[in-house]
């Protein structure tokens, strides 16, 4: 396989049209991509930019993205970290945009990870009701899911991404020569997304992860521009169909809700997200094939997969807060808990009878597998 032109794949939805430009080296130009965008507002000095990042995504990457401007855009930082995911972040973002006069027609890079694109998406629709924003996501995790869609948002003590408005980005340019630099865990856990696309919407994507994992993990930018460009494709298709997750959409959540729990549990300081979510993933398809909505088959597939794309990485947590901790998930409806399950591999659906007996199963393998893990790694 070899791709040289960068892939534009288009997001329709009723409220914003857009498209996703994937390719490697696409940084340096993003100054004029903008410019392009605003009808060169950026280069004469009409609308300003403003770039929020983390310190070690800009010392990576901030040069290279000046590059495109007449002038560095103001930088807006954001530490590292999903406890810096909160409101008090984006109220302190908020003052510095006030500060430096930005006025409804500037306009927000987000440049990194899921952290920074929630954090400023959310910024871009709370700041003067609402102002434009681009996404360079430089994670896996974001390229493939986070960046694209329109969810933004912050988390509260109570749960993940409580606090949030739909607002979609300008443009979202994935730029696969940052994958480069990632740290394995990083590029692993992006890559349980993709597997999670995979499973719920295209049976191709998940045999092309299957049978390529070595490329993949590898870092091979061919093999990592097809998986990003399938996973985008995926949530793009879901998300035209529903904008506003009343329905399909919910389907993108395959093993967060469990996920979000664990990351909740642990206080988002042991499992990064991609992680928690295979731990969640396991753990619905094992519902699913108690319920006999997977053949027994498929189920092993789909979970070896999953492990072939870990290691699964060790958590302490109680089942029991677990479950509990599933009914403050912001995809319950009247009580009522939401659960996605595959429905063979390529197909999900949504659930709302999963019971807390059903749950506390499930969670309570997980536990005691991540515990096993723990053991194991403390004796060897």
């Amino acid at each position: 396989m070899h791709l040289t032109a960068n892939t534009v794949i288009a997001v329709q939805t009723p409220s914003a049209t857009y498209e996703v430009e994937i390719g490697a080296n696409l940084i340096e130009s993003i100054g004029t991509r903008i410019d392009a965008l605003l009808s060169g507002g950026i280069q004469t000095g009409k609308q300003r930019a403003f770039v929020v990042t983390s310190p070690e995504i800009d010392r990576l990457w901030g040069a290279h993205l000046d590059r495109g401007f007449p002038t560095p855009p103001t930088r807006l930082i954001v530490p590292a970290g999903e406890e810096h995911k909160r409101l008090t972040t984006v109220e302190r973002l908020a003052e510095e945009l006030a500060q430096h006069g930005a006025d409804r027609d500037s306009i927000l890079i987000a440049l990194g990870g899921g952290v920074i694109g929630d954090t400023t998406g959310f910024l871009a629709a709370m700041y003067m009701r609402g102002i434009r924003y681009i996404g360079v996501p430089t994670t896996l995790l974001a390229q493939v899911d986070s960046s694209l869609g329109g969810k933004t948002g912050v988390n509260l003590a109570a749960g993940k991404n409580l606090v949030g408005a739909f607002h979609h980005p300008l443009a979202v340019y994935a730029d696969t020569a940052t994958l480069a630099t990632l740290p394995p865990a990083e590029l692993r856990a992006g890559l349980q997304e993709s597997i999670k696309a995979g499973i719920i919407r295209d049976r191709k994507l998940f045999d092309f992860l299957e049978a390529n994992s070595a490329a993949v993990l590898a870092g091979d930018r061919d093999a990592l521009t097809h998986v990003v460009a399938a996973s985008v494709r995926v949530k793009a298709g879901v998300v035209s169909a529903d904008e506003r997750e009343s329905g399909l959409r919910m389907v993108l959540n395959l093993g967060h809700t469990l996920g979000h729990a664990i990351e909740a549990a642990t206080n988002y300081k042991q499992l990064l997200h991609g992680e928690a979510v295979a731990w969640g993933m396991i753990a619905a398809i094992t519902i699913a094939a108690k319920r006999n909505t997977v053949s027994a088959a498929e189920a092993d597939r789909m979970q070896r997969v999953i492990r072939a794309y870990g290691p699964m990485h060790p958590f302490t947590a109680s089942a029991t807060d677990l479950v509990a901790l599933t009914a403050k998930d912001k995809k319950n409806r009247s009580g009522a808990r939401s659960f996605v399950l595959p429905v063979g591999i390529g197909d999900a659906a949504v659930v709302k009878d999963v019971t807390e007996s059903e749950l506390l199963d499930a969670a309570t393998q997980i536990v005691r597998e991540a515990s096993t893990a723990i053991s194991a790694g403390a004796t060897a």
